[in-house]
């Protein structure tokens, strides 16, 4: 990978293709610096899962409400922009560890999962809202949108 490579987690995806949020001014700016410094946005398949999740889901239930032909129109505006990082034995092995390791429990399996891809993948950093959420793994620097880099 060309540059630094950072793992774009879900709640960064769900505000960037949704001009209507609070913080799409905030991911847009942060997503442009890093691009701007030749770094590389990634994503993966639990990326696109939690996504298309809240995407589809009620807005009763914290959802978008959208169908699923719109939801699919939205993930690809960044599946184009994006590399994927592909799932793989690796991953499933190493996010099992991690489980384990950590005592991880109930939603944090799909953060563990999301750490387990970037160790293999040999990613480092991950864009997020969520910082807190990765601070048991110490090899993953997880940064806020508003700590991005301005390259």
């Amino acid at each position: 990978m060309a540059g630094t490579p950072y793992l774009v987690d879900s709640n960064i995806l769900l505000r960037w293709v949704k001009p209507d949020h609070n913080d799409y001014p905030l991911v847009v700016s942060a997503i442009d610096a890093i691009l701007r410094g030749n770094d590389v946005l990634c994503y993966t398949s639990q990326n696109v899962g939690e996504f298309w999740n809240t995407c589809t889901r009620p807005l009763d239930r914290n959802g978008y409400a959208l169908s699923p032909q719109e939801t699919d129109r939205r993930a690809k505006h960044f599946e184009e922009k994006l590399r994927l990082l592909p799932d793989s034995l690796a991953v499933h092995e190493e996010w099992r560890k991690l489980l384990v390791t950590y005592g991880v429990s109930g939603v944090q399996v799909h953060d563990a999962r999301l750490a387990a891809a970037m160790r293999v993948h040999g990613v480092k950093r991950i864009l997020t809202f969520n910082d807190r959420d990765f601070a048991r793994y110490t090899d993953i620097e997880a940064i806020h949108p508003r700590a991005a880099p301005t390259k």
